[in-house]
Formats: structure tokens, C-alpha cells, sequence
């Protein structure tokens, strides 16, 4: 038996065989083939597993946002048995003798310059679905897996980390909890975790090796416990463990369908933080009110060029048809620092935390931000939408963004495309900037949402992603708490509410803070829903009020 500690970032108990995450080496290979015919056949084989997995993908995307989402994955079908494109290929193989993969390439970088020098708009566009199709392609000749799980059971994945773009596109299915020997309680692996309701461990470094791989494992993101070939004892005692986390759910369950009151009176909404149309069963699941953060960054970073209109709006649609009149806050792009996409090709940045990175991004560019706020106002009219810029810092970019709504819907009202009116327009709070300039904020929007992860690394000059700062990234601090006390005083002395939807907000311990600062909204992972509703209610915002709301003015307030 091998025991390895590390942080707990996801609580729960898990056991299943340790798997290594897969990743792309990135290295083409060049070699002559000797039996042309074979490696013909290599590449046949190749292209109908490509078809394959774009047929699965297309259906998957039909049933969770449509006929036009799906339509993508069945032209990237067409692309990858196109005549002209395949006989291209059969040449580069069987009269020039190269192998599969550098054919593919080349053909690929052809086919792609030839449409793009086209006139013809949809023509240029299909240079993107050659560059997808073939790295589809290739990746399967390369013995590149996937989603990074190559498995037939369900497994505790380990990995250095996982970047977004990874994550969006891992089998959720087949992970038991994750294990990772760096990032942070804030990496996109953590959040994942936590809006999957499974354990994960991050931070333990080179304890894991390569050789424990297919190995029984069991891990307790509660203690940070990783225990590899447990003996029986070990094991009984970690599955007793597991049995009574599972049976304080089924009595968290029976909370669902109660409101969010305190003991004396007090009400707050409990919303969601999701990250995928995929996820919104789980809020339906555990109770969530609304959801409070949709991060729409993650449809780009599961394209392989920037996402049509029509591919976003068959995403927003089906998120707000399910809700059923639910509100929904979807968070407009918000990429950059550590959400990197290749096709933005965003120059290399030596601070990219502080840099180019979400309205940033889409002031500077506002032919991508046109897109997606065209597509936001037209799925309003299937739903309860409130619209959300994120890493703002001064008035005049909002001021800004409203500008560009007011464009689109006065384009869509010309074309006669319905939308509903009251759309509310909020911001997050997430920048000591923002923070500070609040009462005038207030004045121009209708909601605020506070996230704290990025307030807290701002306000105290720490690296959220880095886990080496351990205590100096400490979101108790009064200084992050004082800000968000006067945001909340900004937002209320102007009529506006006011929300978190950073991890903080799943932070039992400072319910009775928020609740006390007049916090309206808490937006949390969907498992972390029935947890602070039963916080809230044995809660009595009058007795704790005093002496919270002087513990913080005398900084009194620790982890």
C-alpha cells in the first residue's frame, strides 16, 4: 500500500484504477513507406473513424443544442470524404511514397489556401473545417486519444494539469475524480470537479509515478488522502467513509424544493456556475434556482474556429428553453490569461493575467463581440437572460458594451427577429478598480455578480493559478471582504442587486458574512446548492450581523 497527500479542492470518496491523461505530443512525423498499399489502408481506416466520431459528435450536439449545432460536426463529415480532397491524399501516398500522417498535413495546408483565397464567403470559411477534419485525421494515425482517456471503465484521471480547452473536451463519464500534481483550488480542474460533484486532489508534485498506472486507487478530496493498492482495512474504512458522505446527500435532498430563508426572514437566491449546455441537468438536479454564471468561453474553446452565430445561439436557446423561465446569466467571451484559443492567435503576453483578455478582447475586436451579442438577444426570447461583462475596470467600457447591445438590437429589430426588451445588463466585479468605482458602476447597469477568484489574485497581487503561494492567496482576507462590503453598499444605494459567482461563494464558512453584507445572489457549483441552502437555513442574520460587520472593519476576520 502507497499513501501520497495533496490539497483537497472537491470533496468525496472515490475509488478506481489510476489513469494517466493522454496529451497530443505535437511532433509529425516524416518517413517513406515501403508497402504503399498498407499504409493506403492505414489511412482509410483513419478517415471512416474520423466520420465515426463526427457522426457521435453531431448527435450529442442535436440533443443538447440542436439541428444548426450538429450541422457543424456533418460538414466536417462531408470535408473528410470529399473526393477531391481524398484523391489528393491517395496520391501523396501511393505514387509519392510518404507516410499518412505528412500527406494529410500537406493536403490539409493546400486545401485550407485555397479556400481562404476564394471571394466567396461560405468557400473561405470551409479552410477551417479542412484544418479540423484533418487534425482529426491525423490524430487518429498518431495513436492520439480523444478526450485523453483511453478506457473502457470509468477511472481516477491524474495529469500535470488540465488547460480549458482540455477539460471541455474529456468523457465526463468515465472520470471517477481527478488527481493533478499541480494547479490550484481555482483551476479550471478543480471547477470542474465541483460542478461534477466527484473528489479531486491537486498539488502532489512527483509522488505519482508513471508505473502506478492501472493500479487500485482511492482518493478523499475531503483530506487530500491518495492511497494506492489499499489493504482491506484502508479500504473499509475509506468506503464507510464514502457510504456516509453519500447518505448525508440523500438528506440534503431532502431540502430541494424549500426556499432560501434564514431564521429571521432573510432571502437569497442560490444559482449555478456552469460551464457547458451539458450541465444544466445537474442544476435542475440539485435545486439550483437559475444559473448565475454561464461561461460562454467554453463553446469557443470547443471550436476549432471562431463559433457562428447560428452555433451559439442553438447553444443559448437550448440553455434557456430548459431553465424554463429560470434566469440565466450568461457571461459574455472571456478568454485570455489562462484560457488560451490558438485561432484568436492573441500575441504572447509576459503578464497575460493583466493583459489583452475578456471585454478587453471584445472592444478591441467587436466583430466577434457583434457575433455572440447577436446571438445572446435572440435566444432571449426563449427564456429569462441577463447579459454579464466580465474584467471590467472603468465606466467608459461599459458604457461601451452598451453601445454595442443597443447596435444589435436595433439591427434585429430591422430584420424583424423577436428578443425580449428587458434583457438586464450586469457586470462582474472582479477587478480592485471595479470594486472602487462601484456607485458610479451602479449607475449604468442593472446587476452586479462579484468573482472572487480574480478579485482576491488583484487585490492581494497573488497568482490564483499558482499553488506554490499557498496561505499569501488567502480569499478570507479583509481586504477582499471590505470590497465586497462596499459593493454591496454601492449596488443597494442604487437600486441594483448584487451577487458572487466566484468560488468563495460555496465558502460555508462566510454564508453569515455575505448574508450580513446584504449578499442578494450566491452562484455556486451545482453539488455545493443544498449545502448552503442548509447553511442559510439555520441561519439568524440578526444575531451575527454586529459582530461580523466589526470584525471586518478591524481586520479581525482570519481563515
Amino acid at each position: 500500500m502507497i499513501s501520497i497527500h495533496g490539497k483537497g479542492v472537491s470533496t468525496g470518496v472515490a475509488g478506481g484504477p489510476l489513469y494517466f491523461y493522454r496529451r497530443a505530443q505535437g511532433t509529425l512525423r516524416r518517413y517513406n513507406v515501403e508497402d504503399r498499399g498498407a499504409e493506403w489502408q492505414r489511412f482509410k481506416d483513419a478517415q471512416a473513424k474520423a466520420i465515426e466520431q463526427l457522426g457521435e459528435l453531431a448527435e450529442k450536439a442535436r440533443e443538447e443544442a440542436g439541428d444548426e449545432a450538429a450541422m457543424l460536426f456533418e460538414t466536417h463529415q462531408l470535408m473528410a470524404e470529399d473526393l477531391d480532397y481524398e484523391e489528393a491524399i491517395e496520391s501523396g501516398i501511393k505514387e509519392e511514397g510518404k507516410n499518412a500522417e505528412a500527406v494529410v498535413t500537406d493536403v490539409a495546408v493546400m486545401f485550407a489556401e485555397m479556400f481562404a483565397s476564394m471571394d466567396d464567403t461560405y468557400m473561405q470559411a470551409r479552410a477551417a473545417d479542412v484544418k479540423d477534419v484533418s487534425s482529426r485525421i491525423i490524430d487518429i494515425l498518431s495513436g492520439v486519444v480523444q478526450g485523453g482517456i483511453d478506457s473502457d471503465v470509468p477511472v481516477i484521471l491524474a495529469s500535470d494539469d488540465l488547460a480549458p480547452s482540455e477539460t471541455v473536451q474529456l468523457d465526463k463519464a468515465k472520470i471517477l475524480g481527478f488527481i493533478t500534481s499541480g494547479g490550484s483550488g481555482s483551476s479550471h480542474t478543480a471547477i470542474l470537479a465541483r460542478t461534477m460533484g466527484i473528489p479531486a486532489i491537486i498539488g502532489v508534485g512527483d509522488q505519482l509515478k508513471s508505473e502506478y498506472e492501472g493500479r487500485e486507487v482511492i482518493i478523499d478530496g475531503g483530506t487530500g488522502s491518495i492511497v494506492i493498492d489499499p489493504d482491506e482495512a484502508t479500504k473499509e474504512h475509506l468506503m464507510a467513509k464514502r457510504a456516509q458522505i453519500l447518505k448525508h446527500q440523500a438528506m440534503l435532498n431532502e431540502l430541494k424544493g424549500k426556499e432560501n430563508i434564514t431564521k429571521d426572514g432573510k432571502t437569497v437566491r442560490i444559482y449555478c456556475n456552469i460551464g457547458s449546455v451539458e450541465d444544466v441537468h445537474t442544476v435542475l438536479e440539485n435545486d439550483g434556482g437559475g444559473i448565475g454564471l454561464f461561461r460562454s468561453e467554453f463553446l469557443y474553446l470547443n471550436c476549432d474556429d471562431y463559433p457562428t452565430e447560428e452555433y451559439q445561439f442553438a447553444a443559448y436557446k437550448k440553455v434557456l428553453s430548459d431553465m424554463e423561465g429560470r434566469e440565466v446569466v450568461i457571461r459574455t467571451l472571456d478568454i485570455g490569461a489562462d484560457k488560451q484559443i490558438d485561432y484568436f492567435q492573441l500575441p504572447k503576453e509576459e503578464n497575460p493575467a493583466m493583459g489583452n483578455r475578456a471585454l478587453r478582447i471584445c472592444l478591441n475586436r467587436p466583430e466577434i463581440f457583434r457575433t455572440q451579442l447577436r446571438a445572446l438577444y435572440r435566444a432571449s426570447a426563449f427564456g429569462h437572460l441577463c447579459i454579464m461583462f466580465p474584467m471590467v475596470t472603468s465606466v467608459w467600457e461599459v458604457k461601451e458594451a452598451k453601445k454595442m447591445c443597443e447596435q444589435v438590437k436595433k439591427e434585429l429589430d430591422e430584420e424583424g427577429i423577436p428578443y425580449d426588451e428587458d434583457v438586464q445588463v450586469g457586470i462582474m466585479i472582479e477587478t480592485p478598480a471595479a470594486a472602487i468605482m462601484s456607485d458610479r458602476l451602479a449607475k449604468e447597469v442593472d446587476f452586479f455578480s462579484c468573482g472572487t477568484n480574480d478579485l482576491t489574485q488583484y487585490t492581494l497581487a497573488c497568482d490564483r493559478q499558482n499553488n506554490d503561494l499557498g496561505r499569501f492567496f488567502n480569499s478570507h482576507h479583509p481586504a477582499v471582504l471590505r470590497l465586497l462590503k462596499m459593493v454591496a453598499d454601492n449596488a443597494h444605494a442604487n437600486g441594483i442587486w448584487v451577487g458572487i459567482c466566484g468560488e468563495l461563494g460555496a465558502d460555508l464558512e462566510l454564508t453569515e458574512t455575505f448574508l450580513s453584507i446584504g449578499i442578494d445572489e450566491l452562484s455556486v457549483s451545482p453539488r455545493s446548492v443544498l449545502p448552503l441552502r442548509q447553511k442559510v437555513l439555520n441561519t439568524t442574520v440578526a444575531d451575527c450581523r454586529d459582530r461580523l460587520i466589526a470584525d471586518l472593519l478591524s481586520d479581525q476576520i482570519t481563515i
